[in-house]
C-alpha cells in the first residue's frame, strides 16, 4: 500500500519572480512531489493556494496520509476553514511536514499554539546541517552532516513548543545556529518541521534534502488509519460506569445529553 501524499505549495513566487521561475519552472511543489515519487512506496500529488478550496477538499484530505506544506508570501490568504480542516485531519492521524517559511503558516501556528518566530537573513550563506539524532528514521542514509552552499539564514530563538525530538541542527556562515529538524505529535498525527527551502536557491534539487523528505513521509505516515474517535466527548450514563456508583448532587446535564463545546 502506497503512502498517499499531497505536496501543498503557495505557488506565488514561481509565478512572479524570474529567479524562482528559472529554478522551479513547474513550481517547487512539483519538484518536491517528483522527488518523493522516486520512492515506490510513496504516491505524491500536488495542491496549490490558487485552486478551489486550496486543493484541499474534505474528500481529498480524508484520502491523504501525509501533507507537506510550503508557504511564504501570503499566509493570510489561506482560508481559516481549510486551516481547521487540516488541523482536524492531523489530530485524526494524518502526518504533516512543514517546510522552511511554512513556520509562519496558519496550520503550523494553529497546531503549535505559539508565535513560531525566529531570526533570519537572506544572504546566500553556507548552511551545514548536523545530524544529531543519527538513529532517527528521518536521518536514515545520511552522513553526519551535509552542506547547502546557498541558503537563507534562520537563527534561534525559534518560538515553538519543546519538540519530542531534534533531528538536525544547522550552522550558518554568519555564525548563527538553528534547530532545523524537529518533531511533535498532535493527537494521533506526527508533525515534522524541516528548515531548508528558500525559493531563490535550488534546495529542493539537492539529493540530501530529497532523501530527508522521503524519509520524513515514511516516518509521518500512520498505518493505523483515521482515528475519528479523538473528537468524541461522550456523556457516560451512571448505569454504564465500570464500577457501581450512586448518583448524588445536582447536575447540569441529563443522562446521555451532549456536553458544551
Amino acid at each position: 500500500m502506497t503512502i498517499r501524499t499531497v505536496v501543498w505549495g503557495e505557488n506565488i513566487h514561481e509565478q512572479t519572480n524570474d529567479v524562482v521561475k528559472g529554478i522551479y519552472p513547474d513550481g517547487m511543489h512539483t519538484t518536491i512531489a517528483a522527488s518523493l515519487n522516486t520512492d515506490v512506496g510513496i504516491e505524491a500529488t500536488t495542491a496549490t493556494l490558487q485552486e478551489p478550496e486550496h486543493g484541499l477538499s474534505v474528500e481529498r484530505l480524508a484520502n491523504t496520509d501525509v501533507l507537506l506544506w510550503w508557504g511564504h508570501k501570503d499566509h493570510g490568504a489561506v482560508s481559516d476553514e481549510i486551516v481547521e480542516r487540516v488541523a482536524k485531519r492531523v489530530w485524526e492521524g494524518m502526518g504533516l511536514i512543514v517546510l522552511h517559511s511554512g513556520h509562519f503558516s496558519k496550520p503550523f501556528k494553529r497546531l503549535m499554539g505559539t508565535p513560531c518566530a525566529l531570526k533570519w537573513r537572506e544572504a546566500g550563506e553556507r548552511e551545514r546541517l548536523w545530524v544529531i539524532n543519527p538513529r532517527h528514521p528521518i536521518a536514515e542514509g545520511l552522513d553526519e552532516n551535509f552542506v547547502l552552499e546557498n541558503e537563507e539564514m534562520y537563527g534561534e530563538q525559534f518560538s515553538v513548543p519543546e519538540p519530542l525530538e531534534t533531528v538536525f541542527i544547522s550552522w550558518f556562515a554568519g555564525g548563527e545556529v538553528f534547530r532545523s529538524g524537529l518533531t511533535w505529535r498532535r493527537g494521533a498525527g506526527n508533525i515534522f518541521y524541516f528548515r531548508p527551502g528558500h525559493e531563490t536557491y535550488p534546495t529542493y534539487h539537492d539529493g540530501n534534502v530529497q532523501k530527508v523528505l522521503r524519509n520524513a513521509v515514511r516516518w509521518a505516515y500512520n498505518p493505523q488509519g483515521t482515528y475519528s474517535a479523538i473528537h468524541d466527548a461522550p456523556n457516560v450514563p451512571v448505569e454504564q460506569a465500570l464500577e457501581p456508583i450512586v448518583e448524588r448532587g445536582p447536575k447540569l446535564h441529563q443522562s446521555g445529553e451532549a456536553g458544551y463545546k
